[in-house]
């Protein structure tokens, strides 16, 4: 819903009684003072991509992405598993995030940048 379809809400709902004035303003204030919410480009969410700490293996990277994205680690190590056995690309690509992907630091709990 857009601002304006919540502020027509708001005014049906104290026309009809269900509101009273002083509820319609501080819905309506508070409705106003909330800034939109930015939507995350595709650079900003993947900010948030860190290899773990806490569940790895060997780098971390298949903990990492299940943080990221919500799936099991093992999923993500069964993945790179097949990915070298059909074509030695797992390898490759574990190796490469490994490398670039930051070490999620000491304490930090795990957010998502990404619906699930």
């Amino acid at each position: 819903m857009t601002l304006a379809q919540d502020l027509e809400n708001l005014e049906q709902m104290r026309n009809r009684g269900s509101l009273s004035e002083t509820e319609f303003q501080q819905a309506k204030a508070r409705l106003l003072q909330t800034p939109p919410a930015t939507p995350l480009t595709k650079v900003t969410a993947l900010n948030g991509l860190r290899r773990s700490a806490s569940d790895q293996w060997i780098g971390g990277v298949c903990g990492g992405l299940s943080a990221f994205t919500g799936l099991d680690a093992w999923l993500w190590r069964l993945v790179f598993a097949l990915m070298l056995i059909l074509g030695g690309t797992g390898l490759v690509f574990y190796v490469l995030l490994w490398i670039l992907v930051p070490m999620e630091t000491p304490g930090a709990t795990a957010t998502l940048s990404s619906p699930r």
